[in-house]
């Protein structure tokens, strides 16, 4: 049997990537890349020559079984996204439950994802929270909100930026115009910036100055 690397990759800094990683990322027999162009980058940056098959959402699940095809004959590979932890919002999850359910090894190395240093210095509870993702886009969205307006954990979201202004605006209006917000931009990148607040202080923030980038917000739970 081979074994199965899920590796994190930065999501911004390419500092931020531990030594173990890059030295599996070299040594294993092949690389599973969100987008072979974007990780072609970080490799070339670290000298890492490792054949590289792209490994995503809308190919996960016609490669999966070949894929573990490869580790029963005894190679090892690494899975890695386009920053940050696999299947944490990204590919990942399917290749690693077929692995489990055929006693393949699956190790997970420690590295960036960005959803912890958001939580982290939002200065929101962060000792019991709920990481919930990217919000449905349409079907489920508003009975998920009314879910989550009486969640009492500290709630942990994704977003785009186009998507920001909407977001907020439901925020307030399910959630109330005083619930705390705090959303992280562009984490590790030159342009990173917290703003913290009310609902209503974010979003006018954001009104005035379109967002940029990847984010991450964090809201209070219900008191």
């Amino acid at each position: 049997m081979g074994k199965l690397f899920l590796v994190p990759t930065p999501i911004g800094n390419l500092q931020d990537i531990t030594f173990r990683a890059v030295t599996v990322l070299k040594e294993v027999d092949l690389i599973l890349a969100e987008d072979t162009r974007t990780s072609g980058k970080l490799l070339q940056h670290y000298d890492i020559n490792t054949q590289m098959h792209s490994h995503h959402m809308h190919n996960e699940h016609r490669t999966t079984e070949s894929l573990i095809n490869k580790l029963k004959a005894g190679a090892t590979l690494a899975l890695i996204s386009d920053a940050g932890t696999p299947a944490i919002s990204d590919p990942g999850f399917l290749l690693t439950r077929a692995c489990v359910e055929n006693n393949i090894e699956v190790e997970c190395l420690p590295g960036a994802t960005a959803f912890v240093p958001a939580l982290v210095n939002s200065g929101l509870p962060n000792d019991r929270f709920v990481f919930e993702g990217f919000l449905p886009v349409k079907k489920g969205r508003q009975t998920r909100l009314e879910l989550l307006a009486e969640e009492t954990r500290t709630m942990v979201f994704y977003e785009s930026p186009h998507k920001l202004l909407k977001t907020l605006n439901q925020f307030v209006e399910y959630f109330g115009a005083e619930r705390p917000v705090s959303v992280s931009r562009e984490l590790t990148k030159l342009y990173e910036e917290t703003i913290r607040g009310t609902a209503t202080e974010v979003l006018d923030y954001y009104t005035n100055k379109p967002p940029k980038g990847e984010i991450v917000i964090v809201v209070g739970g219900k008191k």
